[in-house]
């Protein structure tokens, strides 16, 4: 559907709120709010003080607080939905490539990107470490942050429904017994291996963590790790872990163990593992990094 300016839609306000959109990473628009609802406000302010309408303010206004809200801000009228829509073709590259030929290379020899949605993470991080509260964990911003913080400092939905005080534990097939010591992760791990339960041993890492099975061989998150594991339980593999040392500093701690490994019709296989544990909110300790096998 074609739309057409000026009549199925306010083009000066669209214009304004896409020039405004980050007015909340400036100086002026720094609040205490989310980076976009400070923008809002900010923008807001000066349409007002520019003696534009509180209707069309309004609507400014949610297009500028709602342009990182995928499925929200199409719903909220099409000054908003274009706005979203434009902010997300210009950062993102979405649907760019519905864009008419050589415009973008147009724009960008008249107005230089200068590696523009890295300058604007950039931004967002020196506001979000200078004032936390402004990217809480389940905010874009918050989500930004985190990439930017040692590893389980910024807690994710798990974390927070473990820190919540109600005492909710798993359900379902995602119950297990957690670990309640860094040791008892190696113990665990022994036993969902010689029963074959691969979920039990996907829920001994962090969603994200690598894990180096064989020399050479690095694994990142639980997808990839599944077939490794699930390879050692259809190989009928056992495994002996003897703690070595283990190194513990408040909720991190360095783990060192003696592996031997059994696999049927072969000889054991003994080497030396490290993994580096974190204690989640709920008490349990999982794997952040796993080489069980690297020497």
């Amino acid at each position: 559907m074609t739309l057409l300016a000026g009549t199925d839609y306010d083009d000066e306000l669209l214009f304004t709120a896409c020039v405004l959109h980050d007015i909340g990473l400036s100086e002026e628009g720094n609040g205490d709010q989310r980076f976009e609802v400070d923008g809002a406000d900010t923008a807001a302010a000066f349409l007002r003080e520019h003696g534009v309408e509180e209707r069309r303010i309004a609507i400014a206004r949610d297009a500028i607080a709602l342009h990182t809200s995928d499925g929200i801000a199409p719903r909220k009228g099409t000054v908003v939905a274009l706005a979203q829509a434009g902010i997300g073709t210009d950062i993102l590259g979405v649907r760019r490539e519905s864009l008419p030929p050589g415009l973008a290379d147009h724009v960008h020899a008249l107005l230089r990107r200068q590696d523009l949605g890295y300058a604007l993470s950039d931004a967002l991080i020196t506001q979000a470490k200078a004032k936390p509260h402004k990217a809480s964990p389940l905010t874009f911003p918050g989500e930004l942050l985190r990439r930017h913080l040692p590893y389980g400092a910024q807690p994710d939905w798990y974390d927070l429904l473990a820190a919540a005080g109600w005492g909710d534990k798993p359900v379902g097939a995602t119950a297990r017994r957690r670990a309640e010591t860094p040791q008892q992760v190696g113990t665990l791990f022994m036993e969902y291996l010689e029963a074959g339960d691969i979920d039990g041993l996907l829920s001994l890492y962090e969603p994200n963590g690598p894990f180096v099975p064989a020399p050479g061989t690095h694994l990142v998150g639980t997808d990839a790790i599944r077939p490794a594991l699930q390879q050692m339980i259809d190989s009928g593999s056992r495994l002996k872990l003897e703690p070595r040392d283990i190194r513990q500093v408040d909720d991190v701690a360095l783990v060192t163990n003696t592996a031997t490994l059994t696999r049927v019709g072969q000889e054991p296989v003994v080497s030396v593992t490290t993994g580096i544990l974190r204690r989640r909110p709920d008490g349990g300790w999982v794997h952040v990094v796993d080489a069980p096998f690297s020497s």
